[in-house]
């Protein structure tokens, strides 16, 4: 049976984005690469929440393949192009000439059932990066098994809570560690009922 795990760089006060949904204060670089390719090697299928999808579908087809690019960011982009894609949306519509137009839409009304069904059958993990709406939905229906919580070394001050208010759930600290290069505090949770 597959896994669903969940990983999001958070700030120090609660925000996986700031202001007006702007990821450039948080410490992304060289260690969150390295820590994201890490957690896509067991996964076979990527979730995406409907804000989440564009932003990766313009990134990652786009990224340099030839021998003299960044070897992490090749390999994450990859294993991105081969690894199934679902995004949980009742509006979003993937455009026919995308590279990645064979992503499944599921409505938010079916993502419970399709993910159940999923970690039924996959051989492989399901894998979120992000996708605060989505994974906290999945947190309170309890369909998550893992969560990967990294702390960056920045306060934002505002902008989009990490952990939606009124959520409550239990964590089992399975390990922590600094990433290496970074000030970014990696906390990896177990999600399961005890």
């Amino acid at each position: 049976m597959a896994k669903l795990v969940v990983s999001i760089l958070s700030s120090l006060d609660n925000y996986c984005a700031g202001p007006g949904g702007r990821l450039d204060a948080l410490p992304m670089g060289r260690a969150f690469d390295a820590h994201n390719l890490e957690l896509m090697r067991s996964a076979g299928t990527l979730l995406f929440g409907a804000v989440t999808f564009p932003m990766f579908e313009a990134y990652w087809p786009n990224i340099d393949r030839s021998p003299a690019s960044d070897p992490v960011q090749r390999k994450i982009a990859e294993r991105a192009d081969a690894a199934r894609k679902l995004i949980v949306s009742d509006t979003l519509v993937v455009a026919k000439t995308s590279p990645w137009a064979d992503a499944e839409v599921v409505s938010r009304a079916h993502v419970h059932a399709r993910i159940t069904e999923l970690k039924a059958h996959a051989s492989d993990d399901l894998l979120i990066f992000g996708s605060h709406v989505l994974f906290n939905d999945l947190l309170a229906h309890g369909l998550v098994d893992e969560f990967h919580l990294l702390v960056g070394n920045v306060v934002l001050g505002g902008g989009v809570r990490t952990f939606e208010p009124g959520l409550c759930v239990p964590f089992r600290l399975r390990g922590q560690r600094q990433l290496a290069g970074s000030d970014i505090a990696a906390l990896h949770y177990d999600c399961r009922a005890h």
